[in-house]
Parts: C-alpha cells; sequence; structure tokens
C-alpha cells in the first residue's frame, strides 16, 4: 500500500488562476506591446468585454489621454513595413485598420516620395544582378508587384545596376531614374 504524503493541496496545484484583468488593463496591455488602430483594438478588446462595458467609451477615453492614436499606428506600421513592401500593399493594410480620409491621403503622399527607391532596394537585397534572361526579368517583376510596388517603380528597379559598376555611354543610372520621376510628378491641384 502507498505512502500518504501529508501536503498541502496547493502543493499538487501549483497554479493560481490569473486574476481577470479589467477591459482597461487588458487595453493597456495591448498598447504598451505596440500600437495598436482604434478598430484593431476595439476588436481585440469586444472579446472580453463582459455585459455593461462599453468599448466605445474607453476607446474615447484612451484617445482622450494620448495612449491611442491613430496617427502614431499610421507611422508604426509605415516603419514595419516600408522597406519590404510598396505603398499599395501599405495603403491598403492601412485601409483594413480603419485608417481614411486626409490622413490616408497624405500617408500617400509621403510614401510616393521613395516608393522607386525602396523597391531598388527590395529588388537589390533578393537578386542583385540584373535579368539573364525573359523568364528571370518576368519572376523579378512579379515579386516587386506582389511585394505592392507600382509597375513604374518594379522597372526602374529591374533596370538598376550595382553601385560599383559604370553605366555604359547612353545608359542612365539607377539615381538618374529617381531623379527624373521626382521631376516628372506635377501638380493638378486647383489653386484658383
Amino acid at each position: 500500500m502507498g505512502r500518504v504524503v501529508d501536503r498541502p493541496i496547493f502543493y499538487f496545484y501549483n497554479f493560481m488562476a490569473a486574476p481577470k484583468l479589467s477591459l482597461k488593463a487588458r487595453a493597456l496591455r495591448y498598447l504598451s506591446i505596440r500600437e495598436h488602430s482604434r478598430l484593431e483594438l476595439a476588436r481585440k478588446l469586444a472579446r472580453h468585454a463582459q455585459e455593461g462595458e462599453d468599448v466605445q467609451a474607453l476607446l474615447d477615453t484612451l484617445e482622450k489621454a494620448n495612449w491611442l492614436s491613430q496617427e502614431r499606428f499610421s507611422e508604426s506600421l509605415i516603419h514595419r513595413r516600408a522597406a519590404r513592401f510598396g505603398n499599395s500593399r501599405i495603403v491598403a493594410e492601412l485601409q483594413s485598420h480603419g485608417i481614411a480620409g486626409e490622413a490616408l491621403t497624405e500617408i500617400k503622399a509621403d510614401l510616393a516620395q521613395d516608393e522607386t527607391a525602396r523597391a531598388c532596394e527590395v529588388w537589390r537585397r533578393k537578386f542583385g544582378s540584373r535579368a539573364e534572361s525573359p523568364e528571370q526579368r518576368v519572376k523579378q517583376m512579379r515579386f516587386l508587384l506582389q511585394r505592392g510596388f507600382s509597375q513604374r517603380a518594379a522597372q526602374v528597379a529591374l533596370r538598376g545596376l550595382p553601385d560599383d559598376v559604370e553605366p555604359e555611354a547612353g545608359e542612365r543610372t539607377q539615381s538618374s531614374y529617381v531623379e527624373r520621376d521626382s521631376d516628372d510628378l506635377t501638380d493638378f491641384s486647383d489653386d484658383s
């Protein structure tokens, strides 16, 4: 027959139930990890909201205290994604998080300034050399387009030359394409 040991019950159940977090504490925990959009945080908190708890009122309180900011979230997402993705992919992700209107228009304008340079850098890291065959060129183009870069930015990136190689007579370098593309932008706004 086995020996019965006289030990307290908590020895066998060496865990305690985690204290239930309030909705505000849960929101602050999420925000301490990374920036969230209002829509994303509302989705996460709605799963844990009890009857009588108003998620939207809590989000308004967090925004008033400047703990929740759509602008900071947008900057954070752009910072995380810009080195790998093109404008259309970043803008689509921002829209899925509820960013719209004037803020989205400003973000698009800021992203358009350096899309070609970002496409060239992504292409250089992935491939590093010009395509030898049409199949390779299609593969490289498809890669950049799937990353959300515009057709124009992808074409400029595919024409790129390594920095240490001098261009042949009449051939333009990446930097000359970037300069030309930024000069071609015209302002079509009505200032009258």
